[in-house]
């Protein structure tokens, strides 16, 4: 299934369709202005979570929100195992402007993978985890991995929005808390249980 290709939906009856075309063009080639571009510093990240060559910031959320556990057998034991995020992200004047959930990818057969969609224009992908990091140069102690995510998936909003969807990688940096519990998760009976862990990160959203 190719998502980026905009819904019918959202093409009205009485448009050209070489105008809207047209539209789709310039939505996706035109570059941010140079004045947002400058505003962006690349975070330092540890050598595995670099992202390619020719990659560019256009955007850092600012994430609030849990990691979320249930309490499943493992090996002769059991332990808790995170089956998705729920988090809100802020741009530096404390706007929302992001929505990260778990979601089926279109792309890719419906599996389920980590989402990102914006509140403005319904723009969403999907991503995949490319390499994680604990190093403890980077990350804070008690803190969720540092990532580098590969996006797997792409799609327009009903209305032609478009934001995300030039989106090749993510970094997740500067995480705080959102680690499993140290406990609850240690017999037959656990199994099923859920845990919330509040966390706050940073997302870097790149595009070539």
């Amino acid at each position: 299934m190719n998502t980026l290709n905009p819904p019918g939906r959202a093409v009205r009856r009485g448009v050209p369709a070489m105008t809207l075309a047209a539209a789709l063009v310039a939505l996706i080639t035109a570059p941010l202005p140079a004045a947002a571009h400058d505003r962006i510093v690349p975070p330092a990240v540890p050598g595995n979570l670099e992202v390619d060559a020719g990659s560019r910031p256009f955007f850092i959320g600012h994430a609030v929100g849990t990691q979320n556990y249930v309490c499943l057998p493992s090996g002769a034991g059991f332990a808790w195992v995170n089956y998705s995020p729920t988090a809100t992200l802020f741009d530096d004047d404390r706007e929302q402007e992001i929505t990260h959930f778990l979601s089926p990818n279109p792309d890719a057969h419906d599996a389920p993978q980590a989402t990102w969609q914006h509140s403005r224009d319904s723009s969403a992908v999907w991503a995949t985890i490319a390499a994680p990091s604990t190093d403890p140069a980077f990350v804070a102690p008690g803190a969720i991995a540092w990532l580098l995510l590969d996006v797997s998936g792409q799609q327009f909003g009903p209305t032609w929005g478009g934001r995300l969807v030039r989106t090749t990688q993510i970094q997740r940096v500067n995480t705080h808390g959102g680690v499993a519990p140290a406990t609850g998760c240690a017999q037959s009976t656990d199994v099923g249980k859920k845990a919330l862990s509040p966390y706050t990160a940073d997302y870097v959203f790149y595009r070539n």
